[in-house]
């Protein structure tokens, strides 16, 4: 094996490490109140966090961050496990493919209510002057469900 092929797979298995921080980093944001500051400034300057139907879309780390002020509010505690990564590098750029289970109190009908998230996030990453930042992050909301219902009907 040339010492090239040895540093490539090096740089790539770090990479791979950088990206599950900045996730994990992501991840501990949001549970600590959705700290606005902090997940905005993990994405390029004109990236995008796609939330779909249920969470919206928002370009830029200004509306991103202004997102992130918002949901505090309807979303007042979270657990964002992810799992089951699946990263891709290619050079200074990389996907990631993530499933999340959330337990969380959402804010219902000006009712505090405990429920369940199942979804799926597809993330993009690119690496700038070094580190790993978000181009984009989706997620898919398989469902969120009160805890009381369970979630079998909603599969």
């Amino acid at each position: 094996m040339a010492a090239s092929d040895l540093e490539r797979r090096v740089e790539t298995l770090e990479s791979i490490e950088a990206i599950k921080r900045l996730k994990h980093q992501y991840c501990a944001y949001c549970d600590d109140g959705y700290d606005a500051d902090g997940i905005a400034a993990q994405f390029v300057e004109d990236g995008i966090w796609d939330g779909g139907d249920d969470f919206g879309r928002y370009q830029g780390r200004e509306e991103i961050h202004a997102h992130f002020t918002r949901v505090s509010s309807q979303i007042v505690f979270a657990g964002h496990l992810v799992m089951n990564e699946i990263i891709d590098v290619d050079g200074d750029s990389a996907r990631g493919q993530w499933w999340i289970i959330m337990p969380a109190t959402i804010v219902m009908e000006g009712v505090k209510t405990a429920v369940w998230l199942l979804g799926q996030y597809d993330d993009r990453y690119v690496r700038r002057d070094g580190t790993w930042l978000y181009e984009s992050l989706a997620v898919d909301i398989h469902f969120i469900k009160p805890h009381k219902d369970g979630w079998v009907d909603a599969e």
